[in-house]
């Protein structure tokens, strides 16, 4: 076997370890690596317009897959734009290995050109973060960092030196198999048996799931049944839960609707399945609380547990369904399944009114037509701010679809690199990344990502000529709007001269077309929908002691939003409910 140098033993593990692309920028220091990556058969190196792409791109492939990604960055500037992306990973828990290219090994400390230390830079936002100094090193910490980013859920980061990236890597590597995939973790005998017996002295029961159910629909579905419980989901809980859920109160948080706050608040004993929900304003303080979650570090910080679960959900459901006894009182699990049913008949009047005429278009409209015309196995990236209330409320899970999106580091322009990543894992799954005109002109130089590649993604932009969560915050605050205001390009015009498909929609009746259109283009596209930023008005009534900031605006405004089709589930599962 010929003699590797450092940068090619690197990319052997990578390849090694799953990892297909290497998503950056080409630069002096990084030259070792992207030469290794060109001469090695299983590993492509994807070319975008700017480091923060990369991260977010690569983030997008591992939530998908649940596999490890990567990216790299030269030294200096390269690699520092990758820290926002890169965030966004670690706490969405995407395994996620970046290399941080460094300035020559001999020059640290010396404040030489482009010097950082991106050794101490990304320690905030990684499980590992180390600097090769001698090749020695190689290749146990770069096994290492695979291990972090897979066994942990988060992002590695390798600050690499250009000069021992180039170096004859040791002739006698201590390599050893590496760990790509996750143990199941089931709970000790003692917690599943207390457990248990909480859940058969509560006369009610509710379950409020997170990502953390991903796989276990079936079990909680069981588990519901079982003791006659509503569930509820987080947002990122609802992809994996809503579906195929006769049980759905539901999503709390500060996007939420239905009955999932009354359902928490109300019952007797309340489970947080796979959740970190952020937000304990919303969970109640007098109410016996079970929280079960494969990372013991989540269990308890956001609010106080009766009974801590350290445990996969679907092991631990698999466990607990045959030590609980059946229920058979369902007068809780009704009661909140009319409610949902009656909060949702109350708001989706207000914007289901002679929407196909308002121009400019209702941006609810625009979600509940794109969910019509969306492909049944779709995946959607979504901006951060008001594009996060739209597919919340309007995007509807199956159980094949995905929904993705800066749901935990709430990043700006996350929708576009997210969904390039998205589609290098399939070109043949349709991909839509739902973006928002701040958003987009944001990272918009990665639109050229998507022709350079011929990469079938579809933007729609709800261009609305403003930051308008941000105005939202102001008037909350009791501020004027200030520095929220948009001027942009025709985006359309924008997509045809940069060589994909573009079309821009400003009345309601060219929409269902305007989306056939750009869905069937065998290429990127762009609809620019030109959306009312005065959409939404804000309710009289709201618990201002719940939130603040943010949280006040966008509770505000959905609690008046619409809710697309979850209205007809909920009245679906009002008729499972028997009458008297």
């Amino acid at each position: 076997m010929a003699k590797q140098n450092v940068a090619e033993q690197l990319v052997d593990i990578l390849a090694r370890a799953g990892v297909r692309r290497l998503y950056g920028i080409v630069g002096d220091s990084l030259n070792p690596v992207v030469d290794a990556v060109r001469r090695h058969s299983g590993i492509d190196w994807i070319q975008v317009r700017h480091e923060e792409t990369a991260a977010f791109a690569a983030g997008a492939e591992a939530q998908l897959t649940g596999r490890l990604a990567a990216c790299a960055g030269s030294s200096g500037p390269g690699n520092l734009h990758l820290i926002n992306g890169l965030y966004d990973a670690h706490r969405s828990m995407a395994p996620v290995l970046a290399i941080a290219s460094h300035i020559p090994s001999t020059e640290i400390g010396t404040g030489y050109f482009q010097e950082t230390h991106p050794d101490q830079l990304f320690r905030n936002c990684s499980h590992y973060c180390e600097l090769i100094s001698n090749i020695q090193q190689m290749p146990r910490v770069a096994q290492t960092a695979v291990q972090h980013a897979v066994g942990r859920g988060g992002v590695s980061v390798l600050a690499l030196p250009g000069d021992i990236a180039g170096q004859q890597a040791p002739d006698r590597p201590i390599e050893h198999a590496l760990v790509t995939s996750l143990p199941t973790v089931r709970p000790g005998d003692a917690e599943i048996e207390e457990l248990a017996r909480m859940v058969d002295e509560a006369k009610t029961v509710t379950l409020f799931c997170g990502s953390g159910t991903a796989g276990a629909h079936d079990e909680v579905m069981r588990f519901a049944e079982r003791v006659k419980s509503p569930v509820g989901h987080a947002l990122r809980g609802k992809e994996y839960i809503q579906y195929d859920n006769p049980y759905d109160v539901g999503m709390s948080g500060l996007l939420g609707y239905g009955a999932a706050y009354e359902a928490t608040n109300e019952c007797d004993l309340l489970i947080l399945l796979g959740t970190d929900f952020p937000y304990n304003a919303f969970l109640p303080t007098d109410k016996k609380i079970v929280q079960v979650d494969v990372r013991p570090e989540h269990l308890g910080r956001r609010s106080q547990l009766d009974l801590a679960v350290w445990g996969d959900v679907r092991e631990t459901l698999h466990c607990l369904i045959p030590r609980v006894k059946a229920k058979t009182d369902r007068r809780f699990l009704d009661r909140m399944l009319k409610k949902h049913a009656d909060a949702l008949e109350g708001v989706v009047k207000a914007y289901t009114r002679k929407v196909e005429k308002h121009i400019p278009i209702h941006p609810e409209y625009v979600a509940s037509v794109l969910d019509d015309e969306a492909a049944p196995d779709a995946v959607f990236t979504v901006d951060t701010g008001m594009n996060n209330v739209w597919a919340a409320r309007y995007l509807t899970p199956n159980g094949r679809r995905r929904v993705i999106g800066s749901f935990t580091h709430g990043s700006m322009a996350n929708a576009l690199p997210q969904a390039i990543g998205a589609q290098f894992l399939d070109r043949k799954r349709q991909v839509i990344a739902m973006s928002g005109d701040g958003g987009f002109a944001m990272l918009m130089g990665d639109f050229l990502t998507l022709v350079q590649y011929d990469l079938p993604v579809k933007v729609v932009v709800f261009n609305n000529s403003s930051l308008s969560m941000v105005e939202l915050e102001m008037m909350v605050a009791g501020l004027p709007s200030y520095g929220t205001g948009n001027r942009n390009p025709n985006f359309a015009e924008l997509a045809t001269v940069a060589g994909a498909y573009g079309v821009r929609v400003e009345k309601p009746r060219q929409l269902h077309g305007a989306l056939k259109d750009a869905f069937k283009h065998k290429g990127p596209a762009l609809v620019d929908v030109v959306t009312d930023p005065n959409a939404l008005s804000i309710p009289p009534k709201i618990r201002a002691e719940m939130v603040s900031g943010f949280a006040v605006s966008a509770s505000k405004m959905v609690l008046e939003g619409g809710v697309g089709r979850m209205v007809q589930m909920a009245r679906s599962n009002l008729r499972n409910v028997p009458r008297p």
